[in-house]
């Protein structure tokens, strides 16, 4: 089902505060504290503006389609990467919708071709793993990792993995807004 676009980041802002208390879908954190957790670890890491507003708005999707905090343990998957990147479309350019578009499959590729990485994935990230489709098999493989995107989308990968402390301090929300308005206007340069 098509959702609306996000035509500016004061309605992602909106989105992020009045929903972002949610549960973070089995884990025990609310959705606005993994997306905090994740662009913290992207600006630690030293990423463009770019790869940090992906790992902060990456699974925003999950906000667009309302998940409860048990619809991974009731069978549902609500593909929020293809969701984030259709209501984001509007506001930013490939840079950063292309990681948030493929970290889903990341997941699954890094389950195939890194040992341990599956085990070390939470219990929600196995649960929904098997929802998305398992590990890759080795054609897939070859497909994800030609997509000029994949380096980026691993990237975001692990910054989501890193992404699931209780109590974490991180900085607040208008600090990863400014960051997103800086590669806004990277993509309409």
């Amino acid at each position: 089902m098509p959702h609306s676009p996000l035509n500016s980041l004061e309605q992602v802002a909106a989105l992020l505060s009045e929903h972002g208390v949610r549960l973070y879908g089995g884990e025990a954190i609310s959705q606005l504290e993994h997306a905090l957790q994740a662009a913290l670890a992207a600006e630690q890491d030293g990423a463009s503006d770019a790869l940090i507003t992906a790992a902060f708005l990456h699974d925003l999707g999950h906000l667009v389609c309302e998940q409860g905090d048990d619809d991974v343990a009731n069978g549902i998957n609500d593909h929020h990467e293809a969701v984030a990147t259709q209501v984001l479309r509007a506001l930013f350019a490939d840079d950063v919708l292309q990681p948030i578009a493929l970290h889903v499959a990341a997941k699954r590729y890094l389950c195939s071709i890194e040992p341990g990485y599956h085990a070390s994935l939470s219990d929600a990230s196995r649960a929904s793993l098997a929802l998305q489709g398992g590990a890759m098999d080795a054609a897939a493989c070859a497909r994800f990792a030609r997509h000029p995107h994949a380096a980026d989308a691993l990237r975001l990968r692990r910054y989501d993995d890193q992404a699931k402390t209780p109590g974490l301090v991180t900085p607040p929300l208008a600090h990863y807004l400014a960051i997103a308005a800086r590669a806004t206007q990277a993509a309409q340069a």
